[in-house]
């Protein structure tokens, strides 16, 4: 049992008796469900998304309850829902549309999302076994009667991609080359991803060598990825994106201080740069650069 507590102007708080009930002794469906999260996808703990479709017909796997893309357009998330606890076939069925999602759609981040009302210890250590290798976000959903009133609390209880990634996957995407990203986006911004690599290995304990794929220039060390830092080039941009910061938000200050697009997606943290941002805030670059090798290099 909960309380929910509304601001009152003359006697201080007023207190509502918060029920715990189960999604379908209050009368929902998981059609209803699909629905109510199609209109606003936010109330999902997944930050700003949208809503792409639902029930999306899979080729020989049924259909997919919900597709959601971020506010950038960069990922999409193949989101199952289950009334109930968590099952076999729902686990299964989500790692299946992200799988066909990501083929069929290989220029997105993709990551598969299970919402279930309750979800077991069990699947959570069978899930955290694909870490490194599945992007996986697992939420709980909690349903409460206020004052006649259904409330509907979501909960993110793990999220795969925060874990360290081995990412030994990823050097099978499809490779490209330098000259492929300067057609791309630019010479400029190219060389301006090799400078920042350079910074990173003056503390580097193995040198990291850019790795040109189709998507992004990650970083390797000659046998396998670690893309604690990836690097986007666009024509006179660069964006990098921080994926072992631990905490992103007091450097994600400093760079608004300094006037340089930044902010937080998904607990990734990312930079915009130009090549005059480069050289009127190299001092905080490279300490951002060196902090993220070093938070890599200690776990």
């Amino acid at each position: 049992m909960s309380l929910a507590v509304a601001a009152s102007s003359n006697q201080g708080p007023q207190v509502a008796k918060a029920i715990a009930t189960s999604l379908r002794e209050a009368g929902v469906t998981e059609n209803w469900l699909e629905s109510h999260i199609a209109d606003d996808p936010t109330i999902l703990p997944l930050g700003d998304v949208e809503f792409i479709d639902r029930q999306r017909k899979q080729e020989k796997a049924g259909r997919l309850d919900l597709l959601l893309k971020d506010d950038s357009g960069d990922k999409r998330y193949e989101v199952e829902l289950m009334l109930g606890s968590t099952d076999e076939s729902h686990l299964i069925r989500a790692i299946e549309y992200w799988d066909i999602e990501r083929r069929m759609w290989p220029g997105y981040e993709h990551c598969a999302v299970l919402v279930s009302e309750n979800v077991t210890t069990r699947f959570l250590n069978v899930i955290s076994l694909f870490s490194g290798h599945i992007p996986f976000v697992v939420i709980q959903m909690n349903a409460l009667q206020v004052e006649g009133k259904l409330v509907l609390n979501f909960v993110k209880v793990l999220d795969s991609r925060k874990l360290r990634k081995e990412e030994a996957t990823e050097l099978k995407e499809k490779t490209t080359d330098r000259a492929y990203w300067i057609s791309r986006a630019s010479a400029a911004t190219v060389e301006l991803a090799e400078k920042c690599i350079s910074i990173l290995n003056e503390v580097a304990t193995a040198t990291r060598k850019p790795s040109y794929n189709k998507y992004y220039v990650g970083l390797n060390d000659g046998i396998r990825a670690g893309n604690f830092v990836t690097f986007k080039p666009r024509k006179s941009v660069l964006r990098l994106k921080f994926e072992a910061l631990a905490s992103p938000e007091p450097w994600l200050k400093r760079l608004h201080d300094t006037g340089i697009e930044s902010d937080v997606k998904n607990e990734d943290l990312r930079v915009f740069i130009t090549a005059k941002d480069f050289d009127d805030n190299k001092q905080l670059l490279t300490e951002m650069l060196q902090a993220a090798v070093r938070e890599y290099e200690k776990d």
